[in-house]
């Protein structure tokens, strides 16, 4: 089981970055051409969101199965030391939750809002925050901070 949901959060993790590069790109265009804020907006926010809380869930799930997970928190005190098993207990963790709350909120910030101009320009602070944060977090293979594959395979 933990295999197979380690690669469904690898896969996961794409759909994320293009539904929010999509969702920036769309509330860009539309904040600044002031343009209305459609049915298909509406939609984009919210599969965004949904795609995210899906990650977030998945996520869990390989932390709450995770031997390296387990071992980081077997022996605290000596392995805080190893950036590796760090990154992935601590860091990744905490800046991907704090991802998904900026696109809760960001969502729904622009789903309440009166103003189609507000809708856009909440959707591109908040989308384009959370996406910094993701960036940053994500063990891409050229990252100084650690390393993974772009996709996990079985």
């Amino acid at each position: 089981m933990y295999s197979t949901v380690l690669i469904l959060h690898s896969i996961f993790r794409w759909l994320v970055l293009i539904t929010l590069l999509y969702a920036i790109f769309r509330a860009y265009k539309g904040y600044t051409t002031k343009a209305k804020f459609s049915q298909l907006d509406n939609k984009v926010r919210h599969w965004t969101a949904t795609i995210a809380h899906i990650q977030l869930i998945l996520g869990i799930l390989v932390y709450i199965k995770s031997p390296i997970i387990k071992y980081f928190f077997s022996d605290f005190k000596n392995l805080i030391s190893d950036w590796d098993l760090t990154f992935f207990s601590l860091f990744h963790v905490v800046l991907m939750i704090t991802a998904i709350v900026v696109i809760t909120i960001g969502s729904a910030k622009a789903k309440r809002n009166i103003t189609d101009i507000g809708k856009f320009k909440i959707m591109l602070v908040y989308f384009s925050i959370a996406i910094a944060i993701i960036i940053i977090a994500i063990p891409w293979p050229f990252s100084p901070l650690v390393s993974r594959p772009y996709l996990r395979t079985f």
